[in-house]
């Protein structure tokens, strides 16, 4: 017994003194090159594999923190940034190596029983879906679906264009490749992005609409796409009445959503009641951004103040953006959106 016990002992002091990253790529053969070790920038060393699509490479804590890229046989480098990992750490990869573009489907006649209606999702599925089998993506959920991926269906003639800027960010390393669930809005939009009731708008559904999102889009991309769905991989967003719509949901529901993005959110609403009521500190990040060209900017300062007030705190888990002259329009979301998107999934930041 006490052999057993030192034999133990010994293993897991050797295994807290080797850093480990398993790359899951389905390959006839895998390399690393990095800055440390046996690996270089020019030089590749040989990943040993572990178990079918899986390879292994470890490295002497001794070394230090370390960069690193797989690479096939072939001489190509993974598609995006560098991994950076800290000495003693194990850590999945999870690499692609085809070109940095992904692809939006459709997926018409999803019917809701909370509102008694249907629309069509519009999902952006990430590069490398195809390529590794093996991987599943966080999610991102967006209102006003039509906007989003294409100018012909969007309201004004002007897309997001959210799939050109994940894919950019992606292959630059910036951001972690996501999955994005645009839902299309219906004729009854106000009411379903809404608390009751502004005086002249009306409104009152978001509680049905919440229960659309929550009992039936989401689990239906869990179970169609291979996504983590916990809620540390999981984000809500929208833009203007969208907006408010993202803040309120993802504060109804913290054990779902981790990240709630306010673009240009309409605070104004029901005579700023959103304000007056701002969340209670959950264990949310809140981006919320407006432009200076009348765009509502300064409600949106009010919507952070009153969540400063409550807890939430700068650059941690609230992170608020006056954008320069940007007005209340796709053209201007789509300019920074990078902001939201790199700071809720950065590069590296996915834990499987």
């Amino acid at each position: 017994m006490k052999r057993l016990i030192l034999a133990t002992i010994l293993c897991a002091a050797g295994a807290a003194h080797a850093t480990t990253v398993r790359i899951h790529y389905d390959a006839p053969a895998l390399r690393v090159v990095g800055d440390k070790g046996k690996m270089s920038w020019s030089e590749a060393a040989a990943a040993t594999p572990d178990r079918a699509g899986v390879w292994t490479y470890t490295w002497p804590d001794a070394l230090g923190d370390v960069r690193m890229k797989p690479q096939l046989t072939d001489g190509r480098l993974s598609v995006g940034g560098t991994y950076n990992l800290k000495a003693g750490a194990s850590a999945d990869i999870y690499p692609f190596f085809g070109a940095p573009f992904g692809k939006v489907v459709m997926v018409p006649g999803i019917a809701s029983a909370q509102l008694k209606n249907e629309r069509a999702l519009r999902i952006y599925l990430p590069p490398s879906y195809d390529e590794n089998q093996a991987k599943r993506y966080p999610v991102l959920y967006m209102h006003d679906g039509q906007n989003l991926f294409d100018a012909k269906t969007a309201a004004f003639g002007a897309e997001w264009g959210i799939d050109e800027t994940v894919n950019h960010l992606v292959a630059i390393g910036e951001m972690d490749e996501v999955i994005v669930v645009g839902i299309d809005n219906t004729p009854e939009r106000i009411p379903e992005y809404t608390p009751c009731c502004d005086p002249k708008q009306g409104g009152g559904r978001i509680d049905a609409y919440m229960g659309f999102i929550v009992d039936t889009v989401k689990p239906f991309v869990d179970r169609t796409y291979r996504t983590l769905p916990d809620r540390d991989n999981t984000a809500i967003m929208g833009s203007s009445l969208g907006g408010i719509a993202s803040v309120y949901i993802a504060s109804k529901h913290p054990e779902l959503f981790s990240k709630a993005g306010g673009v240009s959110s309409s605070f104004w609403w029901n005579n700023r009641d959103l304000v007056k009521n701002a969340p209670q500190h959950v264990p949310v990040r809140f981006y919320l951004d407006a432009g200076t060209n009348n765009d509502g900017l300064e409600e949106s300062k009010q919507m952070r103040d009153a969540m400063l007030a409550h807890g939430y705190r700068n650059g941690v888990d609230l992170y608020f953006v006056a954008a320069d002259g940007a007005s209340h329009n796709e053209k201007s979301w789509a300019a920074r959106v990078d902001k939201p998107l790199t700071w809720f999934f950065p590069w590296g930041g996915t834990r499987y």
